[in-house]
């Protein structure tokens, strides 16, 4: 990959992050009505953003690195698991103290069978088929129990063969349900972008032009509403009363907003950022906290409006919590994504630990 292209993806990927927490602020009352006019909800299109940014970047680094499957599986548990389960330990004991100090609120009904939901949303299973379950504090947590399972779906795709491959697909895809089912194009939309992406060439002139215009198609689509008549026609011409579409309930949108990153990427891709290269060490670490930033900062926002009287028309009051945004995302980020090789290891002990434990247990049995 082409460094300016990375810095593009890495910079691409970073703002996304910040687009969900700018949606989050105006969504949830922490900034005025009026003020929400100048901030674009672009919330759930940088969820779409993630979505093909994850499929294209997967693609990649099985393409250009010739991973094995151990080595996919690691670099994908430890990627994912190095931010997702510190968040989750925190959300709960967050709203364990909360509700410490707190004793006349209601109880988190996951706090009180936390032994059975920590396991539970660890595995991603939050969004199989009818299920809706978030852990505490943690909204955005929904996305990773769609992309974990793209994760799984593509490593059994990719490295498996003929009989075993099918077999595997399929128990993958009856686990996964109806709602990751629809949003799955999306995904492999990434993919298939990586596969054709020097296929079809294109001069950098036009690229510009088709990369301004993606910018300019978004802006349309969004302040037309027609994100909202997508979404409406996708839920009236939904066929299954019994199987609601949840999070899923915007597919028709979400293709839209696909078709449009992926305009953008192919263009960037066939242009020259090279003035991104002078930044790029500092695009790559505020990038590198972009995982963090996108699911931890729901626990601050939860946090800061259970403990304190937030005044949306108070800049200081806003100030300060994009501030303690900002700084938890660094703390906690120290212990994430920057300890991720902590956590390869811890997988790598575990899976060897394991192995070595089913042979002596073969063993004895012969």
């Amino acid at each position: 990959m082409h460094p300016s292209f990375s810095a593009y993806l890495d910079l691409t990927r970073f703002m996304a992050a910040v687009a969900v927490v700018l949606a989050h602020l105006a969504q949830h009352g922490f900034i005025t009505p009026a003020a929400t006019h100048y901030i674009p909800d672009l919330g759930r299109e940088a969820v779409m953003v993630f979505f093909v940014l994850s499929g294209y970047v997967i693609a990649y680094t099985t393409s250009a690195k010739k991973l094995s499957p151990k080595t996919y599986a690691i670099a994908r548990a430890s990627r994912i698991y190095s931010v997702a389960l510190p968040s989750l330990l925190i959300g709960f004991i967050s709203i364990y103290i909360y509700n410490a100090f707190n004793p006349t609120e209601t109880s988190h009904y996951q706090l009180d069978k936390f032994y059975i939901y920590i396991p539970f949303h660890s595995l991603f299973l939050g969004e199989l088929w009818t299920l809706t379950e978030r852990p505490p504090l943690l909204t955005p947590y929904w996305s990773l129990s769609y992309e974990v399972w793209y994760y799984i779906l593509f490593g059994c795709f990719f490295f498996t063969k003929k009989v075993t491959c099918f077999a595997l697909t399929s128990i993958v895809l009856l686990i996964m349900g109806y709602k990751l089912w629809l949003l799955l194009p999306i995904w492999l939309s990434g993919v298939l972008l990586f596969r054709l992406q020097d296929r079809i060439n294109m001069n950098s002139a036009m690229a510009g032009y088709c990369w301004a215009a993606s910018f300019i198609l978004l802006c349309l689509f969004k302040y037309s509403d027609l994100d909202i008549e997508f979404r409406n026609i996708g839920n009236a011409i939904w066929p299954f009363d019994h199987y609601p579409l949840g999070s899923a309930d915007r597919f028709l949108s979400d293709y839209v907003v696909c078709l449009i990153v992926l305009i953008n990427f192919y263009s960037a891709y066939h242009m020259s950022f090279q003035r991104l290269l002078k930044y790029q060490k500092v695009i790559q670490n505020f990038a590198a906290y972009t995982f963090t930033l996108y699911l931890t900062h729901f626990i601050v926002m939860e946090l800061w409006k259970k403990l304190l009287n937030h005044n949306p028309d108070n800049f200081i009051h806003i100030g300060l919590l994009v501030f303690c945004i900002g700084l938890t995302t660094y703390i906690i980020g120290q212990f994430t994504e920057q300890k991720r090789h902590l956590f390869t290891h811890a997988i790598e002990y575990l899976i060897s630990f394991t192995y070595r434990l089913l042979n002596k247990h073969v063993l004895k049995t012969h």
